[in-house]
């Protein structure tokens, strides 16, 4: 088998660096002010806008283990290319802009992009200055990558160099893309129990990715927030309290096509007969299938408490007995079949009309339900 990494067709460092994108916005969205906004692949990998209207440009660079920065890496200069042209459009000195490059490498302690790295302490005046520094490191250059660079660089006037080369952070060090869920998971869910927090990552990296895609396609022109992150993480986080079970199944539908004319389960048959229309079978097929797989979902995930689920069903089918009971009272084993069909489609109608989401929500406070019965004419089919 061809090695990845030598495969020169292969697109799986590009495909991780999307990845790898998407995973650290999300952490530092976590980590920022709740009113600061993120874009992907706007002005850069990331675009952070604060509550001031701020920007900040990051590029993202995943690299091998081992990585390291030095005054003419190719990661840095890109970056530069892409800063400069922002910082110039955007008035030079007048911009609100700066710039962050995240790697997991890490930086030379002998380049002078170590000047770069954060809580570096400041610098005296009979030291170089950043733009001395740089001028000297690309006057050894011989890349004609960097040489373009180079020249817009130069366009600059000494002050705005310094300017621009002031803006800059370099963030080494970051975490790798496998590392950002355990810490995301250790830093900003420590009010969720532990045996949860990686069902709720899950959940809320599906959201994030979904709310990226709407960006990146057009669907949505507005950065995502960080309190839309919080009160997201929130909402999931609720569902795995104490006293309530997650719902996971809400939307979900069956692989194979839902065919209520010939569908040959025993319920089925049963609506068909009290004869209701083709829309609401559909929608009774849709309950049960998501009441399955939802207590199916917190079977194998371990939420459920020994015993709950039959407690449950045994005062769900008392219930449903009762009104059966009530409904059914004055017919008789000679009754008619319209008389039949009629009472058997009022009971339904009830549990329809009084199921608040029992089909396929629970909560351990008892105002909701395992068991898809709750819709069926025959309890015992749960």
């Amino acid at each position: 088998m061809t090695d990845q990494t030598t495969d020169r067709y292969s697109a799986g460092e590009q495909g991780l660096g999307y990845i790898y994108q998407a995973r650290l916005a999300l952490l530092h969205l976590l980590q920022l002010p709740e009113d600061t906004a993120v874009f992907l692949e706007k002005d850069d990998d990331l675009d952070f806008v604060d509550g001031d209207g701020g920007k900040s440009l990051a590029s993202l660079k995943h690299k091998a283990v081992g990585d390291r920065l030095t005054d003419l890496s190719t990661d840095f200069w890109k970056s530069v290319n892409i800063w400069l042209a922002r910082y110039n459009r955007d008035g030079r000195v007048a911009s609100n802009l700066r710039f962050f490059l995240f790697t997991t490498g890490t930086v030379s302690a002998k380049s002078f992009l170590a000047r770069l790295i954060p809580d570096q302490p400041v610098a005296s005046d009979d030291e170089p200055t950043l733009t001395e520094l740089a001028k000297a490191a690309l006057a050894k250059s011989k890349s004609q990558l960097i040489d373009p660079i180079a020249m817009a660089f130069n366009e600059l006037s000494d002050d705005e160099k310094q300017d621009f080369l002031e803006r800059i952070l370099i963030l080494d060090g970051s975490p790798r893309i496998d590392d950002i869920p355990a810490t995301i998971r250790d830093k900003h869910m420590r009010s969720i129990r532990r045996e949860h927090r990686e069902f709720v990552f899950e959940r809320l990296e599906g959201w994030w990715t979904d709310a990226i895609i709407k960006q990146l396609t057009g669907t949505s022109t507005d950065g995502i927030f960080g309190y839309e992150v919080s009160d997201k993480l929130s909402s999931i986080a609720e569902e795995y309290k104490a006293d309530n079970l997650p719902i996971t199944f809400r939307k979900k539908v069956p692989d194979e096509e839902i065919d209520t004319e010939n569908d040959p389960r025993l319920f089925v048959a049963q609506l068909r007969e009290i004869g209701l229309s083709s829309n609401r079978i559909r929608s009774a097929i849709l309950d049960y299938y998501r009441a399955y797989e939802q207590r199916s979902a917190w079977a194998r995930k371990h939420l459920l408490v020994s015993g709950e689920v039959e407690e449950y069903e045994d005062r769900l089918t008392d219930e449903w007995s009762r009104y059966k009971d009530v409904v059914f009272e004055k017919l008789k084993d000679d009754s008619a079949d319209d008389a039949l069909r009629e009472a058997g489609a009022t009971l339904y109608n009830w549990g329809v009309r009084n199921r608040k989401d029992r089909v396929f929500a629970h909560s351990r406070k008892g105002n909701g339900a395992l068991c898809p019965s709750r819709q069926l004419p025959n309890p015992s089919q749960c």
